[in-house]
């Protein structure tokens, strides 16, 4: 992993630009783990979607639990400390494979919405769904500037498998009207990520992604952590310490 300078300098980076790479996080075995027990679970369940384009696993820690300690290992602990301090948590996991003829394309978009157990209105919390068994709601603007996302590549990731592309410091805009977007392409950066590595972002970095065009995998565990507590007896989902 990258020196005590080069990380401070990584999440300075990652503060001012919304987005950060960090590679090494996991040796190959670590990887070869993390996959095998996914293959072991792989299931037909409510949490479970899958299509010709993406298998996903919502929920992915809470479904598999033995996955928590191969992925939160001493590499990731020293980093999630970093950028946010020791308390810091769990709030949503997913697990995304994108298979090597995949022609899904996600288009420029923020991610506004936390997952909880319930719905219970409340001020300020907006725009509610439900479906597989989920709530969802968009929160109040500070809950969204306080979470960070760590995304665990378990494959080598390029822009010709759906690498992420982002709009530098778009985050520090708050929330965007995306039917007027007129995105400055000059600030958009693909963020290539070797297997074992990480990207880190925040939900509200414009970001998106294309088909595959190599016909290779690309299989990613996406997290994210907040240490808010919320408002109204409302409780996230998957809140979990580590």
């Amino acid at each position: 992993m990258n020196s005590t300078l080069e990380l401070s300098q990584t999440i300075d980076s990652f503060c001012k630009n919304g987005y950060g790479i960090i590679e090494n996080i996991y040796t190959e075995k670590e990887v070869s783990e993390i996959l095998q027990q996914i293959e072991e679970n792989e299931k037909a369940n409510a949490n479970f979607r899958k299509s010709n384009d993406v298998f996903a696993i919502r929920q992915v820690i809470k479904e598999i639990p033995e996955l928590k300690n191969l992925i939160f290992n001493k590499r990731l602990k020293r980093i999630i400390n970093e950028i946010g301090g020791s308390d810091y948590f769990l709030v949503k996991s997913i697990y995304f494979d994108k298979p090597e003829t995949s022609n899904w394309v996600v288009p420029y978009h923020q991610d506004l919405t936390i997952a909880l157990e319930e719905k219970i209105e409340t001020e300020n919390y907006i725009n509610w769904t439900s479906k597989h068994n989920q709530v969802a709601v968009q929160p109040p603007l500070p809950i969204l500037e306080n979470i960070f996302t760590v995304r665990v590549h378990l494959d080598d990731t390029t822009k010709h498998n759906g690498a992420v592309k982002v709009i530098t410091s778009s985050h520090k805009n708050g929330i965007i009207l995306m039917n007027n977007l007129l995105l400055d392409k000059k600030e958009e950066v693909e963020c290539e990520v070797s297997k074992g590595g990480i990207m880190l972002m925040k939900p509200l970095t414009l970001h998106a992604s294309t088909k595959t065009t190599n016909n290779k995998r690309r299989r990613v565990i996406h997290i994210e952590f907040s240490n808010q507590t919320l408002p109204n007896n409302l409780k996230w989902s998957e809140y979990s310490e580590f």
